[in-house]
């Protein structure tokens, strides 16, 4: 149940100030930058507040040190534990490192190894890393149990008046950097502690910025709470950007978003990994899954932003590289450019050269091939893997298919049987 003093709650210009003072001894003022490539590509003033040059590489540490810092003596003594998908948790690992206090930080199973280390190696001997559940709300109730056992105080990623004022002082530095008014704001969306914040900054000091929140389209945590116009929690959600698959938004977050934010969009996983390998093979920018939702959502306002300024926050580069196959994968995949199917093969020799010849178009690519020759059988299946050189040669090729009698299922749009097979 929501309680009324967080009902009221909004960060004060104030104490967003103080955290700016509080946090700044630790806290990088990370560059306004212009980008040569998108500001080409929208026609339009594209400006990357680049929260993943940070030290522990995303905007987290910000929430993290300002509650940290902000806690009574007594309090530090007893020591503070916290539930996070990794970015968070680096931040409060490198807090308890700086303030010299015990930490215990529970994180997803799920969590990238990266993540994971990176934690544990800014936090050193004062965080004990713990490895429980599937996902962020998982580790959230395993942390909270703990808390409640040992009298710890429990750092919120999010639902904090501390973290969202942390966080805020991102809109202060943009208000700074900014050479000319900001038309838009793009920036991500997990559990709403970052738009809560520098939301309310530009609604007061630049109240006709329009600010524009971005989640993921398997984890539409805010989306569907402000279609409900309560906070509602997913049963289910793709944890692939794991910085933003939070099932359940803050309730303080929540609230000041309903308020404050012109709009939010669901990006497809596949259209952020495009990005992701955009901005590295283009810019040279290492962005993880979260840090590139804001500049996927541009294609969304294309129209809208020409000749205007706008900023995408660029909110961190936690990316293990082992994860690279899958987001190239991922990115083809949403292109129209990769297809799986099981293709039905006469069982007789000179069948996988047909196809080849006479079904493949002449810029198709076999990318994986699984088949297990069946005795007493005219056809054997085999799990294919085609890449088109354009999306366009979809259709032929599955008319070419059909026609040579080829053609068994078509896998991709059959997400459970795609990732058994594939």
């Amino acid at each position: 149940m929501l309680l009324e003093k967080d009902r009221k709650y909004k960060p004060t210009l104030e104490a967003v100030k103080e955290a700016a003072e509080r946090i700044s001894r630790v806290v990088l003022k990370t560059p306004l930058a212009d980008s040569f490539t998108y500001s080409k590509r929208y026609e339009a003033n594209i400006l990357l507040k680049r929260e993943d040059l940070q030290q522990v590489r995303s905007y987290k540490i910000r929430g993290a040190y300002n509650k940290i810092s902000s806690l009574p003596e007594d309090q530090l003594k007893k020591g503070v534990i916290c539930a996070s998908a990794g970015n968070h948790a680096q931040g409060v690992a490198f807090a308890c490192n700086k303030l010299q206090t015990k930490g215990v930080i529970y994180m997803p199973i799920t969590t990238p190894r990266q993540k994971v280390e990176q934690t544990q190696m800014f936090g050193g001997e004062w965080v004990e890393v713990i490895l429980k559940g599937d996902t962020f709300d998982d580790s959230f109730k395993s942390a909270m149990k703990h808390m409640e056992k040992f009298g710890l105080v429990f750092i919120h990623p999010f639902d904090d008046e501390k973290v969202i004022e942390g966080q805020a002082t991102i809109g202060l530095e943009i208000l700074e950097q900014a050479d000319a008014p900001i038309d838009y704001v793009f920036a991500p969306l997990g559990g709403g502690g970052l738009l809560a914040g520098i939301s309310t900054i530009f609604k007061k000091l630049s109240p006709n910025t329009k600010i524009i929140g971005v989640e993921p389209t398997g984890a539409p945590s805010m989306t569907s709470s402000l279609k409900e116009g309560k906070v509602v929690e997913l049963s289910e959600i793709e944890r692939f950007v794991d910085g933003a698959a939070v099932q359940k938004v803050g309730n303080r977050n929540f609230e000041i978003c309903k308020e404050n934010l012109d709009d939010m969009i669901c990006i497809h996983e596949g259209k952020i990994c495009q990005t992701i390998l955009d901005l590295y093979n283009q810019d040279a920018i290492v962005v993880e899954p979260a840090g590139a939702m804001a500049i996927s959502a541009l294609d969304f306002y294309a129209d809208e932003i020409k000749g205007k300024n706008v900023v995408c926050i660029v909110s961190g580069s936690n990316n293990d590289i082992t994860r690279t196959a899958e987001i190239k994968e991922r990115a083809l995949l949403y292109a129209g450019i990769k297809h799986y199917f099981i293709v039905s093969f006469p069982q007789r020799a000179g069948a996988l050269k047909e196809f080849v010849a006479k079904v493949l178009g002449p810029n198709d690519d076999i990318t994986h091939f699984e088949y297990s020759k069946k005795h007493h059988r005219e056809n054997g299946p085999a799990v294919v893997g085609i890449e088109l050189s354009d999306p366009a040669d979809f259709e032929p090729l599955v008319e070419r298919m059909k026609k040579k009698n080829f053609y068994g299922e078509y896998l991709n749009d059959k997400p459970n049987l795609f990732q058994f097979l594939v």
